[in-house]
Formats: C-alpha cells, structure tokens, sequence
C-alpha cells in the first residue's frame, strides 16, 4: 500500500492512497465468499457460482466496492493513522480508480481536528455573587416543613378557599355532556387553580350534599372544541376537609428536627440554605468562567465534532426521558415536531459545548497537563463506590482512556478557575 498524496484544507484532509494487488485480490475474494450466498444463476445451484462466472456476467469488478469495505481497516491505519492525520468522524470515499493492471487507487476525504488558537485563559474576570438567604426564604421553608407534617379534618360547614372538597361534577355544552367533563369523588383544594378560571370560586360558600350549577365560560387558548364556549357544570359536594398546619414554635421543632427550638431550627435551614446557594454560585461561577475562555479561542470547528457532541446531548436527554417513562419520538410529538426537530434545537448547545471541549483540550496540551495511575484508580475506586459495583466490573465498564480525558478537562477547568478574578454582579 502506498499513500501517494495527503492535502489538508482547513478542517478537510483529501488523501491518495494506492492499493497493490495482493491486498485488493484478498478483499475482494472476502466480499465474492459473503455474496455469493444469495447469487443465483443458470446452470448454478444457489451460492455455487464460480467467482468467474459472476464476474463475467455482471462486470470484473461487481466485488471491488465491498472488497475495499472489507479492507478499509487496514487502509484507514495506513493512510490516517500512521500519516498522523488526526480525523474525527467518519471518511468517506471520493473516488476509486481501477488501472489494467489491478491496482485500485482511491481518494479519502475526512475532517481533521481543528487548529485551535487559545486566547486569555487565565486571570478571566468573571462576575460572581455573594450567597444570600433572607429571611423570607427561611420562612417559606418552614412553611413548606409545616406543611408535610399538617393533618386534615373534615369540617361540617360552609366550603372555605383553603379547603379540599370532594365533588361530584358533570359539564353541559346546551345541554349536552361533553366529553372530559365528568367527575366523581374528586378531591378538589380550592384555590389551587387546578380547574377552569371561576369554578373553584363558585364551591367556595357550598355545604356538604348541597348540589348547584356553575356557570363557567372557557378561556379562548382551551381546547379547540370548548374554547371560548360558556358551559354549566352540575356539582355536588360530598364532603369538606380543612388543613391543620401546625404552629411554628419550639415544639413543632422538637417534632421535625433535632433541635429543641425554633430559633436553633431557623439556624439550621439558614446555614443549609446557605451552603447550597453557595455551591449553587460557585457552580455558575465556573461555568461562566470556561465559557469565557472558549468565547476567547479562535476556531473553525469541523461539522463532525459538533454532530459528535450532538450525538452525545441527544443521547443522554433520550436517556432522562426513559427514566420519565417517554421515549424521544412521544416527547417530541408532545412538543408539536420530530426528533429531527428536537435535534435542530440541541444544535447551538452542541455548537457551545464542543467549542469548550476544543479550549480544555488544547489548555491541557498548553499546560502539560498529566494523568497518574494512581489519579486513574482513585477515579475508578470512586466510581465504583458510587455506583456501589465491584471495582473490577467498573474497569470492565468504564475505558481508562475515558477516565483520562475526563481527569485532563477537570484540570483544565481548574486552570481556569483558580486564576479567574471574582467581580461583583453590575447592577440591575
């Protein structure tokens, strides 16, 4: 095999490789041994054809295309990877020449990584603000504590907002029952808004076993065929039930926490509070702080990387999607599009993010930065106990090479960060 020519322009890279005999004979043969299976011609039972015989029939080189698939390994070693061409996505064939002689000569086209250009990296002035908790945040908390611990008691009075009533109800369009409209025993917390603007108001005031109609007119963005309309809802109330939200005072801490106070409970939920707007701060610092470094890099990304890191978003939102029970194509459906749709939309992201892995790479070349052994194990230990599987199974499940990468960029970052220059937020 012989790589006659290798031109790079901008992210592509044409390379002309010459193919001898030998090695074109033996691929061929392979795609003529795999085809000849479902090839049937007269005078040949099915899968018996001589090799000559299909040749002559349907051209000398019906094999040569899937012969060159066949050994398109080895010639992608021989004309990418030892030439140090450094491709990202998949080549493709250009042109393929067949001389008297047998000799094959093709012509491969692929993108290349890009050449990146870093620009200020360290001493990034980034905005970062103070963490905060207010009083009224404390408060809500506590509101929020009292309210899982509440009781509910059914009342013998007159509905009040704030109430959950249990309903019977059945919607008339002119006097017809329209479909959706029907309820039995629902259980209705008025002043939610779960219902159509104007009926949970309309309960207010009812009495258990009273039964009235409720005159209700749709908004105009409500479904096609009620939209607009006015309708009558029957409605029956079949019981009332009230809330009972402890009082917030030294018991109710010594029920819900360990503190024997209020005040040491109200401590607790600032300092929590606190530490996750920190870390909530620091995480946005960060990120604010890589995305400026790739604003300040100069680069002409190839299309493969960014459909790589497309690949990659796509992929782990397919995955959170599962784990809601919905599948791409019925959450994309839900949206009014298709999966092509939601891809077209991930795109600026992907373009963004895989601008930050060019930036972090080269940083991590520019910087020297390194990978211990050790460093790798106590990743893969750590893996491991996160995901509570044997260490060797997570070896098995995780590439080194993998792990490396991620180790390299976490560095990087740090790089960043480390020397990134805390300004207050401008005022609004």
């Amino acid at each position: 095999m012989n790589v006659k020519n290798i031109e790079k322009n901008g992210n592509q890279a044409t390379i002309v490789v010459e193919i001898d005999k030998e090695l074109m004979e033996s691929g061929v043969n392979k795609a003529y041994m795999k085809a000849r299976k479902q090839i049937q011609i007269p005078g040949f039972r099915k899968g018996k054809a001589p090799r000559k015989m299909i040749e002559a029939m349907y051209g000398a080189h019906v094999f040569y295309e899937d012969g060159l698939e066949e050994i398109f390994p080895e010639v992608y070693e021989a004309a990418v990877v030892k030439q140090d061409v450094k491709a990202v996505g998949r080549p493709s064939l250009t042109d393929m020449d067949i001389s008297d002689e047998g000799i094959v000569t093709i012509t491969i086209t692929t993108d290349v990584y890009p050449e990146v250009t870093l620009g200020e990296y360290k001493g990034l002035e980034v905005e970062k603000a103070e963490a905060t908790v207010t009083d009224e945040q404390v408060q809500a908390e506590l509101d929020s504590m009292a309210q899982n611990v509440a009781s509910t008691e059914t009342v013998e009075r007159a509905a009040q907002m704030g109430d959950t009533a249990n309903i019977d109800f059945e919607g008339f369009d002119n006097g017809i029952p329209f479909d959706g409209g029907k309820g039995d025993n629902f259980d209705l917390k008025l002043g939610s808004g779960s219902f159509v603007p104007g009926f949970e108001e309309q309960i207010v005031g009812m009495n258990v076993g009273e039964e009235k109609d409720i005159d209700i007119t749709f908004p105009e963005d409500y479904h096609a065929e009620l939209a607009g309309k006015p309708v009558v809802f029957h409605v029956k109330v079949n019981k009332i039930t009230e809330t009972v939200v402890p009082a917030l005072d030294d018991e109710f801490a010594k029920d819900v926490s360990e503190f024997d106070t209020l005040e040491e409970l109200k401590a607790d939920i600032r300092t929590k509070a606190l530490e996750k707007a920190q870390k909530q701060i620091d995480s946005a610092f960060e990120n604010a702080c890589v995305e400026k470094a790739a604003e300040n890099t100069t680069v002409d990304m190839p299309n493969a990387l960014i459909e790589a890191e497309l690949d990659t978003q796509m992929e782990r939102f397919g995955y959170q999607l599962q784990m809601s029970g919905y599948s791409m194509e019925q959450y994309a459906k839900m949206m009014g599009g298709d999966v092509s749709t939601m891809r077209n939309a991930f795109r600026p992201a992907a373009e963004k993010q895989a601008k930050i892995n060019v930036t972090l790479e080269k940083i991590g070349e520019v910087e020297n930065i390194t990978v211990s052994e050790d460093e790798i194990n106590a990743e893969l230990e750590s893996l491991a106990a996160q995901y509570q599987l044997e260490l060797e199974k997570v070896k098995d499940m995780v590439p080194a090479e993998e792990i490396t990468t991620s180790l390299k960029t976490r560095k990087a970052v740090k790089v960043i960060v480390d020397s990134a220059v805390a300004v207050a937020p401008k005022a609004e």
